[in-house]
């Protein structure tokens, strides 16, 4: 078994691993190509204005770590036409499937950015051109193959000529139309030729020769050569599913509803995921796993050990509807704490508002696995992933619950994924994400950036301030953005423009959006007036940042909205990294 999927961020760990894998599999199957060109590979995916094509990179491998085989397309969005570059598979895997399933996967990307043709080079199946028998029955393979999708070459012009007389097996230039009756013009075929030539082959092709190709093509209409393998005419369109690279993870913990607290006023329901998750229903975006377990070891290197075995003792103990509020803090002295459990909760929480019940340490555990497991997608390849989760965590730190908030499931994510390489964390909640500050104060490799209500008036009311930089070897990457209760969406988009461009800056591996919806209008919690329009604005600039991303649910509690915003969200989000 294989899978296709795009390589979107080359600074990924697996990625770095396939990239590797690709540039030999060049070498094994392209003695021929300089092995420069092949070097440039990474370069050409990140900086394309460099080489005037946007380089487009698609691997089959076997969900695991080994590649076997690749395609190479090209974009030239100034002649809105798209060349594939290279395809093959890897010596070992020929003759599995792999180079017609790339070839497929690449002719929906083509259909997708909306070229009218997909155009490419084929070697010769004619023997006066093509004189190794052997090679030559190769070539008939692979234009039997293209007919069956349309494909077929140019005639009458000179493209097949030699660069150098006496060359062997010149090939063809191809047009796939894509299932499409399609035409191209003269003047048209003539500009492409001649991007073609000039940026795929610099140094190889001087100028007389590509004047003499390009003015070759003399048709008022470009013909393609009749069929010759197949017996009919095949149309066949890509197909119009959205491909499985271009889906975004999504983990829920479908255990949160045991933790259900009904008490008056307590808005952190079991309601708010079921209308998030009805409303992605119907968005073609998301691709569900299921999550599995992490072990205990991976909370404790966040979190206190004794906090996590008091909250797992303590909630063990309640009974059924049973609730602990904290009621007594120890803010002079905090030596000594209180032998029975229950009075202890002063010591393991910030605020007198969340409950430890029978079932919030079993609910939030859950959280955890969820993100992990999202987490773990992002790291093995995927590019962007979504961890719906309740009861929130970005409010709970190192040794302290709050704000509905248990365990951090964000900063356990994104301390996951720092074992491979820097992570920026972007929390969009309403309300500070005091956990993430106060869990990676000290830390340089992980950013924490938040913008959020001014905590003079907004919870948690202690942390949030934008002097609050970080400390030791992380003073400088904590940042804080507090904003009034009255801002306009103007505002919280230059806001966010600035915060994004600090992310940049950092570059980091991975990006961890702690996803609060509690900025739209209306929400009970927060003050700010966005809707979703404004929610899908803010979801194209995040996707357009250049990194793998996690997206963690935070607050969101205004259940007649939140359904529609988190849609447009990652509406934008979709549109931001694909489109």
């Amino acid at each position: 078994m294989f899978r296709i999927r795009r390589i979107y961020d080359t600074g990924n760990p697996s990625n770095e691993e396939a990239l590797s894998q690709v540039k030999r599999i060049f070498r094994e199957q392209f003695p021929s190509i300089d092995p420069e060109e092949i070097d440039t590979l990474p370069e050409k995916l990140k900086n394309p204005l460099k080489y005037q094509f946007r380089s487009i990179l698609f691997i089959a491998d076997n969900g695991k770590t080994t590649v076997g085989g690749f395609a190479l397309l090209t974009h030239a969005p100034d002649l809105d036409f798209c060349f594939l570059d290279y395809l093959s598979a890897a010596r070992r895997s020929t003759g599995r499937g792999i180079g017609g399933a790339l070839y497929e996967r690449v002719r929906e990307e083509a259909a997708a950015i909306g070229v009218k043709a997909l155009f490419f080079e084929c070697l010769p199946d004619d023997p006066r051109i093509s004189g190794d028998p052997k090679l030559l029955k190769q070539n008939k393979a692979r234009l039997r193959f293209y007919e069956k999708y349309g494909a077929r070459p140019v005639v009458n012009t000179a493209y097949e000529t030699p660069v150098k007389e006496g060359q062997d097996n010149p090939p063809y230039i191809m047009i796939d139309f894509l299932g499409k009756e399609r035409r191209i013009s003269r003047s048209r075929m003539r500009k492409i030729v001649r991007a073609i030539l000039e940026r795929k082959y610099p140094g190889i092709c001087n100028r007389r020769y590509i004047e003499e190709i390009v003015k070759s093509v003399r048709d008022p209409w470009v013909r393609l050569r009749p069929l010759k393998y197949v017996s009919k005419e095949a149309a066949v369109e890509p197909a119009k599913t959205l491909p499985a690279d271009k889906m975004i993870v999504l983990t829920h913990n479908e255990g949160h509803v045991i933790h259900h607290v009904a008490d008056r006023g307590y808005v952190e329901s079991p309601v708010r995921v079921k209308t998030m998750l009805a409303a992605l229903e119907r968005s073609p975006f998301f691709k569900s796993v299921r999550s599995r377990h992490f072990p205990d070891k991976l909370l404790c290197e966040v979190h206190d050990k004794e906090y996590i075995s008091y909250i797992k003792r303590v909630c063990s103990s309640l009974g059924e509807k049973q609730s602990v509020y904290p009621s007594v803090f120890p803010l002079r002295k905090n030596a000594r704490p209180p032998k029975e459990l229950p009075l202890r909760a002063g010591y393991y929480c910030i605020d007198t508002f969340t409950p430890l019940n029978k079932n919030a340490y079993l609910a939030a555990r859950e959280a955890v696995d969820c993100a992990l497991t999202a987490a773990e997608a992002v790291r093995d390849g995927a590019y962007l992933a979504y961890a719906l989760v309740r009861p929130p965590g970005h409010h709970a730190e190192k040794r302290a619950c709050g704000g509905f908030c248990y365990l951090n499931s964000t900063a356990i994510a994104a301390h996951f994924l720092s074992r491979s390489g820097k992570v920026a964390i972007l929390d969009l909640d309403y309300h500070h994400g005091n956990g993430q500050q106060n869990i990676f104060y000290e830390r340089d490799d992980v950013l924490t950036v938040s913008i959020h209500g001014d905590p003079i008036s907004s919870y948690p009311f202690f942390s949030g301030f934008r002097h609050e930089r970080g400390k030791r070897k992380g003073l400088g990457f904590n940042i804080n953005y507090p904003l009034p209760e009255n801002i306009s969406t103007e505002k919280y988009g230059r806001t966010l423009k600035t915060a994004l461009r600090k992310i940049l800056d950092f570059r980091p591996r991975y990006l961890v959006v702690a996803l609060g919806l509690d900025t739209a209008r209306g929400d009970p919690t927060g003050a700010w007036p966005l809707v979703a329009k404004d929610f899908s604005h803010i979801g194209r600039m995040v996707g357009a940042i250049p990194f793998s991303t996690l997206f963690v649910q935070e607050g969101g509690y205004k259940t007649r909205t939140i359904g529609r915003n988190l849609r447009s969200f990652f509406e934008g989000v979709w549109q931001g990294s694909f489109l």
